[in-house]
């Protein structure tokens, strides 16, 4: 029995020191498309689900590692605020601040960012105050809304959902007719790009005609099981969901789901560390040139 008790012991210990070594670090992946419709090669760095999350000094760490990469410009999948009443905005607000003196930002909400403007009874002026502070620093989100980036043959777009498409246990019925009619039709003359925070309704993205899908919410599903690789539960409180993290194919529609850089709620990663995803574009035929 009493060893047992020291084996029992001993992994806790191992549990533990890697549940604190995984949730304050992070790993750069990587993910490359060609498609003949690029007009000219270029990369850029996807920020998903950092709630509020500082990885050193004013984020110091993360900043280098995005510069590290040399993106031509940022993709936001949403959630880098928790919406909590009272929270503090500025990590967010700060590491914005500082990419956007460098780089063009295009952001697509979260459901947090969603929830503090849907109930301002709950979260008072944070919404005001974050899209305010947005706006000093350039950034428009992109509620609904695309961008089209003429240059490289990419058109973004930002999808916000409705908070039904959020329930918990089930994933809701969303009808093909709905993200055509709050997004429009995807041109098929582009690369499009959508940024789509919740995965689940990533069959849904593929039919309405997106190239690449970039959403986080998952959180990796908080821990994943060693060896097996799946994540053991969703923030709709599903257990073992069936987009947890990583790439995804839906006929010619590829999905990047990050696995985030931030908890909330649940504040630990196990066997799970954050992700900052690097995204890269080209012709096949035109290899892309440092500078």
């Amino acid at each position: 029995m009493e060893i047992l008790i020291t084996i029992a012991g001993i992994v806790m210990v191992i549990l533990f020191w890697v549940m604190l070594y995984d949730s304050n670090r992070f790993v750069i992946k990587k993910y490359e498309t060609v498609d003949g419709r690029i007009k000219k090669p270029c990369r850029a760095v996807l920020l998903t689900d950092l709630h509020n999350k500082r990885y050193g000094k004013n984020n110091e760490k993360l900043l280098a590692a995005i510069r590290g990469q040399n993106p031509d410009f940022i993709l936001v999948a949403g959630d880098l605020i928790t919406a909590r009443p009272k929270a503090n905005l500025e990590p967010a607000l700060q590491l914005l601040r500082n990419l956007a003196k460098e780089y063009p930002i295009y952001y697509g909400n979260g459901n947090h960012e969603h929830r503090i403007r849907l109930y301002p009874e709950v979260y008072g002026d944070m919404a005001q105050r974050y899209d305010k502070e947005l706006k000093k620093t350039g950034i428009t989100p992109m509620i609904n809304s695309h961008v089209k980036l003429p240059q490289y043959g990419i058109t973004i777009y930002g999808a916000e959902i409705d908070k039904y498409f959020y329930k918990r246990f089930k994933v809701g019925n969303m009808k093909q007719a709905y993200l055509s009619g709050v997004l429009g039709q995807a041109s098929a003359d582009c690369h499009t790009v959508l940024l789509a925070h919740n995965p689940d309704y990533f069959p849904q993205y593929a039919q309405w005609g997106a190239d690449l899908v970039l959403s986080g919410h998952v959180h990796g599903g908080i821990m994943r099981v060693p060896f097996w690789g799946k994540g053991v539960l969703s923030p709709a409180i599903r257990l073992f969901p069936k987009y947890d993290g990583g790439i995804f194919q839906e006929g010619k529609t590829v999905m990047v789901l990050s696995r985030g850089l931030g908890t909330h709620t649940i504040p630990f990663r196990l066997f799970n560390p954050a992700e900052l995803w690097v995204l890269e574009w080209k012709n096949s035929q035109v290899p892309r040139k440092e500078s």
